[in-house]
C-alpha cells in the first residue's frame, strides 16, 4: 500500500495539469476548484481521482483532498509543479523516523534551469536551529507547493484556512502546528521541481491579496503590537492600503476566530522578521 498521497489543488490549468500529472506517482487527487476547462477531464485521464467542487474553495480545497486521502501522509503540488523521483520515498522516511514532525519543506527548482527559489535559500538560512529531534532547519512557513504532511496532524489543526483562500496561506497552518506542538523542517534532498505557468496570475491582486491574508492572519494569531505593526505598514502603499481594505472587509466572521499563538511560538516568528 503506498504510504503517501499527492493532492492537487486546481482551477481552469487543464493545460499546466497535462504537463504536471505525469510526472506524479500515485495515488493522486485532484482538486478541482469549480473550473469551467477541461481539467476535470484531464486529471482522470492521468489517472487520478477528481473531486469537483461548485465554488473556489482556494487553498482550503487541499483539506478536501487531504480528508480523501487514505494514507498517512499527504504531498501538495500545485497544477505546475511536481515532485522529484525518489522524494517521497525519502520524505516517509524521514517522517517516519521523527515523530515529532509534521511538516517537511522541499527544496524548490524552478524552471528549466532548475533554479534554486528564493523562498529556499531563506528556509536553508533559518535562524530557529535544527533540532536534534527534526531532519532539518525548523522553519515556521513554506511554500504549498513542496510540503508534505503528516495527514492527521494536518487535518487536527483545521488544515489551510478557508478565509484566506490564496496567497500567503501558509503562515497560518505553519502558526497552528507549531502552537500545536509539531515541528516543521526544511529538508533540501527532497527537491520539487515548479514550472511557473506562462499564464501567470494578476500580479497586482496578487500582491493585495498577500497583504490582506497577512494582517488577517495577524488579527487571528500573533499580538496587538504585531497588527499595529502591519497595519501601519499597509498604509504605505497603494496596494498594502488595498489590502487593508479587503481584510477589514473579511474580517466580522473572525472575529471571535482570534487565538494568538503561545509565547514560545510568537518568539519563534519575531524572529523570522528579517525574512
Amino acid at each position: 500500500m503506498p504510504d503517501v498521497t499527492t493532492v492537487v489543488a486546481t482551477r481552469n490549468r487543464a493545460d499546466e495539469l497535462r504537463r504536471s500529472l505525469v510526472h506524479h506517482r500515485p495515488p493522486v487527487i485532484v482538486v478541482d476548484n469549480a473550473s469551467d476547462d477541461e481539467t476535470a477531464d484531464v486529471a482522470r485521464e492521468a489517472g487520478a481521482s477528481v473531486l469537483r467542487l461548485s465554488s473556489n474553495l482556494g487553498a482550503a480545497a487541499r483539506n478536501l483532498g487531504a480528508e480523501h486521502a487514505t494514507t498517512r501522509y499527504v504531498a501538495f503540488a500545485d497544477d505546475d509543479s511536481w515532485w522529484a523521483a525518489g522524494a517521497l520515498d525519502r520524505a516517509v522516511g524521514l517522517l517516519e523516523g521523527h515523530p515529532r514532525a509534521a511538516l517537511l519543506a522541499a527544496q524548490v527548482l524552478v524552471g528549466e534551469e532548475a533554479r534554486p527559489d528564493p523562498v529556499s535559500d531563506l528556509m536553508a538560512d533559518s535562524p530557529l536551529g535544527r533540532p536534534d529531534d527534526l531532519p532539518g532547519p525548523a522553519v515556521l512557513g513554506f511554500l504549498a507547493c513542496s510540503a508534505v504532511v503528516r495527514r492527521d496532524a494536518y487535518l487536527d489543526v483545521g488544515g489551510f484556512s478557508e478565509a484566506l483562500h490564496f496567497g500567503g496561506e501558509e503562515e497560518l497552518l505553519a502558526l497552528d502546528l507549531a502552537a500545536a506542538g509539531w515541528g516543521m523542517a526544511y529538508v533540501p534532498e527532497l527537491v520539487v521541481h515548479h514550472h511557473p505557468s506562462p499564464h501567470g496570475r494578476d500580479p497586482v491582486a496578487r500582491r493585495r491579496l498577500e497583504v490582506r491574508n497577512r494582517l488577517l492572519t495577524a488579527w487571528l494569531r500573533r499580538p496587538g503590537r504585531t497588527l499595529a505593526r502591519e497595519v501601519a505598514r499597509a498604509v504605505r502603499t497603494s496596494d498594502g492600503r488595498h489590502g487593508l481594505a479587503a481584510a477589514v472587509r473579511a474580517l466580522p466572521p473572525l472575529l471571535r476566530a482570534r487565538r494568538p499563538v503561545p509565547p514560545e511560538v510568537e518568539a519563534a516568528r519575531r524572529a523570522l522578521t528579517r525574512y
